[in-house]
């Protein structure tokens, strides 16, 4: 099946809002009639298998184009809107694209060699007409529908191949762990460009629910407002979005959102201070912890949040239909509990590998299953534990350090906003650590580096206490909402 046809084709006919908002809003209906004139239109004047790019903030711009493109049998390449001129060459290159819809508040921002298509959709098909062309009984749904991007720790981005399947999968999954219907409203405030924002796309339009965007996050007052004034049901986050809630903001916490039923947060670990500082203020809403990774389509485990207390600092266990393992370095499962090892995922969500690059296909995707790069451990009841990332971990004076716990320690003081645990070169012991600390402004206690590192003595071992403390005036973040480390 045609992933356009999987999340949309039970709404197509309904007059509801599927966005809600100030600036723009659209139903299913118009949605889907917009879609599929457009997909007429790409199929007949370029054909199929084609990656083409988009480029655009979340908008109706945005939806009408990524399901359009799905739909008409070709690839989508969702873009940063602001990505540098070094990386979209790169990328075009990989991919070999000539086509690209640009959104038209960004028509001035264009590269040579591509064809733009920046506005002027072809009109809505006409109710009750059928578009033959794209109603394929024999879709084939291990065809690519969208080339994600990915920074990664290193090197180029990578692109993310990911089917019509994958799609579908992960979707499923997440319907299943997270029950959502048609009256869910979600807050979006990730971008659609990144696989947890599309993610959150993907499962409300399924389900029938609504969503609205807000692309300024960093105006804390408008997540409030939108939370309030659409009663929204749901709202996503990365851990920054939650550090900035909880610590930075007057207003979050004194605020009580009566429609407001849970919340979700992936993209990195949330620390367990924030965790039970988010308990503490909004003991109604449910907070579900999630892990996952583009590779995975977007999701690969949460935590029931039944036992959000009793397994706190927990990502949980794999999601329907994907299994998760720990493996040793030589690729074999580890089955004792407690024993640090690399999360493995198997399952129909998983990439097929990443678009022209084999070596790291074959680096990543050994024996059926994903190598994830996250090193964690389990409980005696098979919950996983991150601990750190492969390429993270410290070595001061041979002995291994995992980041993590040393920022944990200094995030549970009220304080600190954000910290950041890094190596810096030392003669004697090859590495020394650094933390770089956020403060709130909003606090009359001073804190200093002398309070820092007393505060840590009382916790950690005297190795692993920072010998530089660095203080900045703000989190430094990506357009993904991630910290930029």
């Amino acid at each position: 099946m045609n992933v356009f046809n999987y999340l949309i084709d039970h709404s197509r006919h309904s007059d509801k809002l599927f966005l809600l908002g100030n600036k723009e809003e659209i139903t299913y209906q118009d949605l889907y009639r917009k879609s599929m004139s457009l997909a007429q239109f790409i199929r007949a004047g370029y054909g199929e298998n084609n990656y083409i790019i988009l480029s655009a903030p979340n908008s109706v711009f945005f939806l009408v184009a990524y399901l359009a493109i799905m739909k008409s049998g070709n690839i989508c390449v969702p873009l940063n809107p602001a990505i540098e001129a070094h990386n979209f060459n790169y990328i075009r290159e990989t991919c070999k694209s000539a086509i690209a819809f640009i959104d038209p508040g960004l028509s001035g921002k264009e590269w040579p060699g591509l064809e733009y298509i920046h506005h002027d959709f072809p009109g809505e098909i006409r109710s009750g007409e059928e578009i033959e062309l794209l109603y394929e009984e024999e879709f084939d749904d291990m065809r690519l529908a969208e080339v994600i991007f990915t920074s990664g720790s290193t090197g180029e981005p990578k692109g993310v191949m990911i089917t019509h399947r994958n799609i579908i999968a992960n979707t499923d999954s997440i319907i299943e762990y997270l029950p959502l219907g048609p009256s869910d409203i979600i807050e979006i405030v990730l971008p659609f460009y990144y696989c947890y924002g599309l993610s959150l796309l993907h499962t409300h339009m399924k389900v029938g629910g609504s969503a609205v965007f807000n692309n300024s996050f960093m105006f804390i007052g408008s997540v409030i407002n939108d939370l309030l004034k659409y009663k929204c049901t749901g709202f996503s986050g990365v851990p920054s979005h939650f550090q900035i809630l909880l610590r930075k903001s007057d207003s979050f916490k004194s605020t009580r959102f009566p429609h407001l039923k849970y919340v979700t947060q992936a993209g990195g670990k949330l620390h367990n201070a924030f965790l039970k500082e988010f308990a503490e203020s909004f003991p109604g809403i449910v907070f579900y912890v999630m892990y996952g990774q583009t590779e995975a389509t977007a999701r690969l485990s949460y935590l029931p949040p039944a036992l959000f207390h009793d397994k706190m600092g927990s990502i949980g266990k794999g999601i329907p239909g994907v299994t998760l393992e720990l493996h040793d370095e030589n690729g074999q499962k580890i089955t004792e509990p407690h024993v640090n090892g690399e999360i493995a995922a198997r399952g129909d969500n998983i990439m097929p590998g990443y678009l022209n690059d084999e070596a790291s296909t074959q680096k990543a995707l050994r024996g059926g299953w994903l190598n994830t790069n996250d090193l964690a451990y389990m409980d005696e009841d098979g919950f996983f534990f991150l601990t750190a990332r492969k390429n993270e971990i410290l070595k001061v004076g041979g002995k291994r350090i995992s980041p993590k716990e040393i920022e944990d320690v200094i995030l549970s003081i009220p304080e600190v906003i954000d910290c950041t645990i890094s190596g810096i070169f030392d003669e004697l012991l090859g590495e020394a650590i650094k933390a770089t600390i956020v403060l709130s402004q909003q606090k009359e206690k001073i804190i200093d580096e002398t309070a820092i590192r007393a505060h840590c003595a009382r916790s950690l071992d005297t190795f692993k206490i920072p010998r530089v403390i660095e203080f900045k005036d703000r989190i430094e973040i990506a357009d993904t909402g991630k910290k930029v480390k």
